[in-house]
């Protein structure tokens, strides 16, 4: 039996086709998924907390079972007020693990009956990140391969607002 509730949690800054290979192969496990959109961030982002909302939520807005929230605090607070039993997050390489699995350890520490559960992107996507996907856009780059066109698009805007 599929549990019922999975978050997905992230900057998404921008959301990247990573990010949303990941949603998918979480909308496949769980009933629902909520991305999970962090507003208090000391990576200091380049779209602001609502314009990440808009973006993601355009690009997800066909997508059954996935909703978009954000939040400010404890993930494992957030998870119990809505009643999510698992945390899904996406391991691009083994350089990820040990952090990943760091706070997977302090989230069963502060929050017992929640769950990490470690998603693979298809292999096409385990090098991309959204600093990435910004460089290559700040530099003139093409970032098609990497992000929804509506997403590039923002992206490209925001760039040229300076």
């Amino acid at each position: 039996m599929k549990r019922k509730i999975a978050i997905y949690p992230g900057t998404f800054d921008p959301i990247t086709f990573g990010h949303i290979d990941v949603i998918d192969r979480a909308a496949e496990l769980f009933q629902h998924v909520i991305v999970l959109v962090a507003k208090n961030t000391s990576k200091a982002p380049l779209f602001t907390i609502d314009e990440r909302l808009a973006m993601i939520r355009e690009v997800l807005r066909n997508k059954k079972g996935v909703s978009v929230d954000c939040f400010d605090g404890l993930l494992v607070e957030y998870a119990g007020r809505h009643k999510a039993g698992v945390i899904v997050r996406g391991l691009r390489a083994v350089s990820d693990f040990e952090y990943e699995f760091q706070m997977a350890l302090t989230n069963r520490k502060l929050a017992p009956a929640i769950d990490t559960v470690f998603l693979v992107p298809r292999e096409g996507y385990t090098y991309l990140n959204s600093s990435i996907v910004r460089e290559v856009a700040r530099l003139g780059g093409d970032v098609s391969d990497f992000v929804p066109g509506s997403v590039q698009r923002r992206l490209t805007r925001k760039l040229r607002q300076g």
